[in-house]
């Protein structure tokens, strides 16, 4: 049986989005707007961004979000 795991090793802020690099270079990309806790928030906060293997994290900013949440296209927007 093989299993393929492809890790996110990196995220970062960059112009209204954030951007996650996995191990294999694959990039995904989402905005920041619609998210109450990272939509007016400084540039140096949205760029002190934790990884784990569940998700990413902002620490300042008490916001986290999975990688499974990302992954079906929620970003941490108000309904």
């Amino acid at each position: 049986m093989s299993t393929l795991t492809d890790n996110i090793t990196n995220a970062k802020y960059q112009n209204g989005y954030i951007l996650l690099t996995s191990e294999s270079g694959l990039e995904i990309k989402f905005p920041i707007a619609g998210n109450p806790r990272l939509s007016g928030s400084s540039e140096s906060d949205l760029s002190n961004i934790e990884v784990s293997p569940f998700g990413i994290h902002w620490p300042a900013l008490d916001e986290d979000l999975s990688f499974k949440g990302i992954l079906e296209g929620r970003f941490g927007q108000r309904k």
